[in-house]
């Protein structure tokens, strides 16, 4: 860890601190997002701490991205999510998108004004995102659709139709990288990126997700009735958005695996404290070897998933593929997560039951995490590719 990285993941725990933990508990029963913990994220510049400085980012490494991830995840969740979907959703626009795009799409993200959203699943399309329904048609100057077969450059805007759900941030956020089909008969190979703001006429919100956990952090459904995108806020080429789509969520796994390493971390740390706190039979629980082989077993879950998300995230730092890495991180740190919370909740008996300690909220948030961003399920099916691709030769 070089001396920056620790100083950033200091600077983190110490926000953390002061300005998640005091309020987490009560922002996730009142499930209320609180638009202020972004700006002041934005004010220490974690807005966009890994990405280039070349698009105005902070230009961080991801191993010292995951420290900060850690740090907000160790204290609330809610507000880790919410800003790893932020990063998540401006990758694809560093990567994809046009010198004009960085400076008009970019520029108020980076500084903490406009909060982002990456808008893939749907209904029919979840684990099986190449599935998605939601449609753009291609318009003409004229205001004609044209056919399939009508060369890209002849496209003056695009009409989205279709619907999106389980989308973080939302209706909060005021940028959305939305993935919409040209040609559903194309398959993955239809796919097109988009980059559509919040009060763009047709484009509004349905139902609000009433989540186990993570409650702080909002959820929503996208609706599109005839929402026009200019041609100029196309991503990438048509048919490349299967692949902007992928082309991110490797990072965004490292991400989510880091913030579930703090909830392994918090309820270790409580739990341990609570067992030198708690006495039964005469003596301290933390006397009890039934109970101290559990904080050993514990706290080998939170190392091993901190150690492989470390890996993953030195890897990306040497640019190196970091797919099968990621997917390891991500279902590694996520089970260790739900492992460490349900054995605290235990630990903690019926305090750890009772939502006035807080500790079942880490056992809800964790649940989440064993789904959102590929399911466990998912990632191993991406493992086991890649380790038989490997012995094929």
């Amino acid at each position: 860890m070089t001396a920056e990285e620790r100083l950033l993941r200091d600077t983190a725990r110490e926000f953390a601190a002061r300005e998640l933990a005091p309020t987490a508990a009560e922002r996730d029963e009142a499930e209320r997002f609180d638009r202020t913990i972004f700006s002041r994220m934005a004010e220490l510049g974690l807005s966009g701490a890994p990405l280039p400085e070349s698009v105005g980012g902070a230009g961080f490494s991801y191993l010292g991205w995951t420290l900060v991830m850690e740090e907000l995840g160790a204290a609330d969740m809610a507000s880790a999510v919410m800003l790893s979907v932020h990063i998540l959703s401006q990758y694809p626009v560093v990567t994809f998108g046009t010198a004009a795009q960085h400076e008009d799409w970019l520029t108020p993200m980076l500084a903490g004004e406009a909060l982002g959203a990456f808008c893939l699943t749907e209904p029919h399309a979840g684990s099986d995102a190449a599935a998605l329904r939601t449609h753009a048609s291609r318009i003409d100057e004229a205001g004609e659709e044209l056919p399939a077969d009508a060369p890209a450059d002849a496209v003056a805007e695009y009409r989205l139709h279709g619907t999106k759900i389980w989308i973080s941030n939302a209706p909060e956020a005021d940028r959305y990288l939305v993935f919409a089909t040209i040609d559903p008969a194309k398959g993955p190979k239809g796919i097109t990126a988009f980059l559509v703001e919040k009060g763009t006429p047709g484009f509004g919100f349905g139902a609000h997700e009433r989540k186990m956990g993570i409650r702080a952090c909002p959820a929503a459904e996208l609706i599109f009735d005839g929402a026009v995108v200019p041609a100029s806020r196309r991503l990438g080429e048509e048919g490349q958005g299967y692949r902007i789509a992928l082309s991110a969520l490797a990072e965004g796994r490292i991400s989510i695996a880091a913030a579930c390493v703090g909830i392994g971390r918090s309820a270790l740390e409580q739990a341990a404290a609570y067992l030198h706190q708690r006495t039964a039979f005469g003596a301290p629980l933390a006397e009890l070897q039934g109970l101290r082989f559990m904080v050993a077993e514990m706290a080998r879950e939170v190392a091993s998933a901190r150690a492989l998300t470390h890996e993953a995230a030195r890897a990306k730092d040497r640019g190196e593929a970091i797919g099968e890495l990621s997917s390891l991180a991500k279902w590694t740190a996520s089970d260790a997560a739900m492992r460490v919370a349900t054995d605290a909740v235990q630990l903690f008996g019926g305090s750890g039951y009772s939502r006035e300690t807080g500790i079942e909220r880490l056992m809800r948030d964790a649940k989440g995490a064993q789904i959102y961003e590929g399911t466990n399920q998912i990632h191993r099916e991406i493992v086991a590719g890649e380790v038989l691709k490997r012995a094929r030769g």
